[in-house]
């Protein structure tokens, strides 16, 4: 066997190992509750029957799962554009100040390594009506109005979701930071050169060569807003996604339906519906942004 055969033989059994994990562990697990999906699977079922689609129509026709539907869309819409632009902001500045550069990466990542659970229930508590909540009682001492904001359906999802804006913030500025100071040098100093303006510096040479990591982030943030479980869990009403549903995900709706319902047919569909919903989503970016990287 030659040296190249044998390098070759070397690289597929090193990646059989992940890919056996994947099928164990990812693609089988999916294809059962799959199959799961379309029976009446319950924890007070007393026999296990095939029912088709049944159980998507039920969930269709749930108007609580409509509204958990609508919030999870919510939460990808307005959370993932909202954390990419602010971290590519914040990771800018980081790029151009040259004292505390270390400091200030530490600053704005220390949320995401910090529990979420912890994370949820301090802002929670910030989040409170006056005299325990902080931000109420800022804008009392401001002679401004109170709010609501987790217990006021208008305002607790933008509440929830810009806590986990927040949280993403320090991942995003990292990965942004990196892109930046890998752009080479040369391609700086040639442009301003020319007469390039700061300006066209960061829309015809920064921007541009950023897109790779763009895709990656959008990609990687789409899907975690829309899998949004832990923060509505423990930030809500009594932890059911409330004030009157208001802030519900998809993730809060099946696991409500698994362990408080009992129903676990009808949360493995649920689950499918959501895994669709997660690679569309995923595919419509990536076929985006590869057009534009292209170009």
């Amino acid at each position: 066997m030659t040296l190249a055969k044998k390098r070759i033989l070397t690289a597929y059994a090193f990646l059989a190992l992940p890919l056996l994990y994947f099928i164990c562990v990812r693609f089988i697990p999916m294809l059962y509750a799959m199959v799961m999906g379309m029976t009446n699977w319950g924890l007070l079922a007393k026999e296990l029957k095939f029912v088709g689609f049944d159980n998507f129509r039920t969930i269709f026709s749930d108007p609580v799962f409509h509204k958990a539907f609508g919030n999870t869309i919510k939460y990808a819409v307005i959370g993932a554009p909202l954390v990419i632009v602010i971290s590519l902001f914040f990771a800018l500045q980081l790029n151009v100040i040259n004292r505390g550069k270390g400091l200030y990466r530490l600053l704005y990542v220390l949320p995401y390594i910090t529990p979420i659970v912890a994370v949820s229930w301090v802002w929670r508590w910030m989040y409170q009506p006056p005299p325990i909540g902080l931000i109420n009682g800022v804008l009392s001492y401001l002679g401004l109005k109170t709010q609501g904001f987790l217990n006021d359906p208008g305002q607790a999802l933008y509440c929830i979701t810009l806590v986990n804006v927040w949280v993403e913030l320090g991942y995003c500025i990292t990965i942004f930071l990196a892109g930046i100071q890998n752009i080479p040098v040369e391609y700086i100093e040639a442009a301003k050169i020319d007469g390039a303006s700061s300006r066209t510096l960061l829309f015809r040479i920064t921007l541009p060569l950023l897109l790779p990591i763009t895709l990656f982030l959008m990609v990687m943030e789409g899907i975690q807003f829309l899998r949004i479980f832990t923060q509505v869990y423990n930030m809500s009403v009594q932890a059911t996604g409330g004030p009157l549903d208001s802030t519900k995900s998809v993730a809060l709706y099946i696991y409500q339906t698994a362990f408080t319902k009992f129903q676990m047919g009808l949360a493995a569909s649920a689950s499918m519906v959501l895994f669709l919903l997660i690679m569309a989503v995923t595919l419509i970016q990536i076929k985006f942004f590869d057009r534009k990287v292209s170009y």
